[in-house]
This record gives structure tokens, C-alpha cells and sequence, in this order.
């Protein structure tokens, strides 16, 4: 029965796979900021990723993107879940703030997922998450040399409400994932004294996997090789590879090949049991490296059993699958 299940979550996945890769192609600029150290936090892809930690686990992350790059975008997110139950449900938050040039968008997104359990010891978690973003266009403050053009005048709020979901399963050695945080494809009409600009968030789909290999028999090194695979309506599709290599589940040095951005190094310390610090490092490949030097990314991880909450459910390690 077990094997019966694994099979038809298979077939999902690579029937989604195809309706992915089969995505239009038309060149379109990605909308959603992607984090470099998403392998650590995975609720910024997936809502079913909630509780995966069991306990309580806050990551706080900073991005500077294109750094020297005036206008370039910066990011301040939190994020929050907890298994909870026994660990048969999990809840989570996001809360990020981006900003871009004189656009500045603040959201947040509740999640919840509910988990099953297989015999061999797998959990299938699918997941749902809602919430908002809120987005202002500041255009007093451009430095125009025509201070007086109506089509950049002004200051513009829009608050959109937004839902998603995803599948997340994993067991010790394996994990996969495919999600939709976003589905509604919201539009933001700006009209500038008849001068009507209209935008639309287009859905993305991720599809995330990976396995976690063993290097000696006391298992103290290990490597954690995952790819994701990005797809966006009306843009092409792109995707990540990524080599993490785990020692003595103290430190994690890692590297991804990202095709749209080019490299991006990593490195995760664990200061104490509780506590992991990680900083990232995007390399730029593309022609915007003549004016930027790349992209710092900075987290940090907190995590904390709940008394009588997680007493007799065993947590996982902060570098292991499950």
C-alpha cells in the first residue's frame, strides 16, 4: 500500500513537471523575490513546509540586492511555524518587506498545514496560505528634470489579497514539493490623467526536490545535492541546482548555480544548539555586473521546543531532512 501511494505522488509530480515546463515563453521580469538561503527556510516557496522543523523555528533574513546599484531592491522578511499536534498540523507566518526604486511593498501571509503520516515513516503535508500585500509608488520622490509631467506625480497605495498552496513530502533521505503560494493574478490599474498603465502579478509555480547522501559510515559528512525549478506565466521557465555539504551538523558550505543570476556561495554556522547564522553571497553574471558587485544575503534562525507542546515528538536537526 505504501509503495502504491509513492507511485501515484510520483505520477503527480511529473505530471506537473510537464504542465510547467509547457509554461509560455514570452520574456517577462520575475515579480517575486526569490532568497538565496531558501534551502533552510522553505516557507518562503511552500506553505506545506510548516511545522517541518516540529518546533518552534523564527528565521529572520536580510537582502541587499545589487549592491552599489542605486534604487536596487532590498528585503527584510521574518518567518515563523511550528508543528503542533503531535505534529500532525503545522501553522506558519511570513511577513516581508521589499523595496525597489520608489515602490515599497509590505505582506502578510498566514499558512497552515495538515500532515499524514505513512507507515515506512514519510509525512505528505499539503498546505494552504492567505493574506495581503500592500504596495506604494512614492513618485514625489524622483529627481525628474521635468518636475511638473503628470505621470509621475503623486503617491499611490494599492492592497491586494492573495491565497496559495502546495504539497511537501519528505522522510529522512528525500524531500519534494511543488506549490502555487500565489493564485489569484492580481491587477493594479494606475491612472495618470488619462494615461492608463496597468499591471498584473503573475502566478509562479515552484517545483522543489532533493535527497541527502551519507559521505562516511558515522554519517558526520554528509551532502544535500536539491534543484528547484521556477516557472512564471508569461515568462520562461529557470531553475536552481544546489550542492550542500553538511560537517558534523555544525556548519553547512554550499553553492548554487542559478541560470538567470549566474553563482551564489553560502556558508550556515550553528552557534549554539538554538541559534545557526548563515550569510550569502550572489555572484552576478549578467551584464549588470559592470554596475553591481553582487548581492549580500544575511539570516539568522532561532528555534525553541514548546513545553507540553513537543514533549514526546522528537525534533529533527536544524540541518536534516526529517
Amino acid at each position: 500500500m505504501y509503495y502504491m501511494q509513492m507511485i501515484r505522488l510520483l505520477k503527480y509530480f511529473l505530471s506537473v513537471l510537464a504542465v510547467v515546463l509547457m509554461a509560455e515563453n514570452n520574456v517577462h521580469g520575475q515579480q517575486r523575490v526569490l532568497l538565496s538561503q531558501y534551502i533552510f527556510d522553505g516557507l518562503v516557496l511552500n506553505p506545506a513546509y510548516a511545522g517541518s522543523h516540529v518546533q518552534l523555528s523564527t528565521t529572520l533574513t536580510y537582502r541587499d540586492q545589487w549592491i552599489n546599484f542605486d534604487g536596487a531592491p532590498k528585503t527584510q522578511m521574518l518567518s515563523t511555524h511550528v508543528g503542533l499536534l503531535d505534529n500532525k498540523m503545522g501553522l506558519g507566518l511570513l511577513v516581508a518587506n521589499d523595496q525597489i526604486g520608489v515602490h515599497e511593498e509590505f505582506s502578510m501571509y498566514g499558512s497552515y498545514a495538515y500532515k499524514i503520516k505513512f507507515p515506512a515513516g514519510g509525512i505528505l503535508s499539503m498546505g494552504l496560505q492567505a493574506g495581503f500585500s500592500n504596495r506604494t509608488s512614492n513618485f514625489n520622490t524622483l529627481n525628474l528634470s521635468s518636475p511638473n509631467d503628470p505621470v509621475f506625480a503623486g503617491r499611490i497605495t494599492k492592497l491586494s489579497p492573495n491565497f496559495g498552496t502546495g504539497l511537501y513530502y519528505y522522510e529522512k533521505n528525500f524531500f519534494v514539493g511543488f506549490s502555487v503560494p500565489f493564485i489569484l493574478s492580481n491587477r493594479i490599474l494606475q491612472d495618470f490623467e488619462n494615461s492608463i498603465s496597468e499591471i498584473t502579478e503573475n502566478r509562479n509555480y515552484y517545483l522543489w526536490g532533493g535527497v541527502m547522501l551519507y559521505l562516511n559510515r558515522d554519517e558526520s559528512l554528509k551532502l544535500k545535492p536539491s534543484a528547484l525549478i521556477r516557472a512564471q506565466d508569461g515568462a520562461p521557465v529557470n531553475f536552481d541546482f544546489t550542492l550542500d555539504f553538511i560537517l558534523y551538523d555544525v556548519i553547512s558550505i554550499g553553492s548554487s548555480y542559478r541560470n538567470i543570476e549566474g553563482v551564489i556561495t553560502y556558508i550556515n554556522l550553528k552557534i549554539v544548539d538554538n541559534l545557526h547564522l548563515g550569510y550569502g553571497y550572489d555572484w552576478t553574471q549578467s551584464d549588470l555586473n559592470q554596475f553591481s558587485n553582487g548581492t549580500h544575503e544575511f539570516m539568522i534562525n532561532y528555534r525553541v521546543r514548546l513545553r507540553g507542546v513537543h514533549k514526546p515528538v522528537e525534533c529533527p536537526s536544524y540541518y536534516s531532512i526529517k
